[in-house]
């Protein structure tokens, strides 16, 4: 699974898996264990998780969401105490500690509790998500490794033959 295939339903809590499209919208499969799915119709505020991004003063702007929330993982390995009732000033310092260039004027308050309960949910249902880019790279670059091995026998071979026919 990837961040392309976990999405967000305006007026509905909680993040939801793209189970697969239909002529007039999307089935959706919630996260949170229950296994309920929803068909959020085109009027439906669909939000994909890898298009989302947090505003930030720096010269780009904005920073993927999947970014914060892998550096999020990294600091707190999936727990980081916090709920979507914790105190304002406590979701702010910490939203500033992950991401200290972060927009405090354009980010607001329900943002980032959108942002814990987000985080709290992958955490517990999709870890795998939340690992290092690295890590995922070193994976996908190992088939591409063993192709070129599988290839070397093959031009050996090819070798060994021009040199008998000869």
């Amino acid at each position: 699974m990837d961040f392309n295939e976990v999405a967000a339903v305006s007026g509905k809590g909680g993040l939801f898996k793209v189970v697969s499209p239909t002529r007039t919208g999307v089935i959706l499969e919630a996260l949170d264990g229950s296994g309920k799915k929803i068909i959020a119709n085109i009027q439906a505020k669909v939000s994909i998780l890898s298009d989302i991004s947090i505003y930030t003063t720096d010269e780009e702007g904005a920073v993927p969401l999947q970014d914060v929330l892998r550096k999020i993982h990294v600091e707190f390995k999936g727990d980081t105490g916090l709920t979507s009732s914790s105190d304002p000033d406590e979701l702010k310092s910490f939203l500033k500690f992950i991401l200290p260039e972060y927009d405090e004027t354009r980010v607001y308050v329900s943002d980032i509790k959108k942002l814990v309960t987000w985080y709290n949910t992958m955490a517990k249902t999709l870890p795998e998500l939340l690992e290092k880019k690295e890590e995922q790279e070193q994976t996908e670059e190992k088939p591409a490794e063993k192709e070129k091995k599988a290839a070397a026998p093959k031009a050996k071979k090819a070798a060994a033959k021009t040199k008998s026919e000869k």
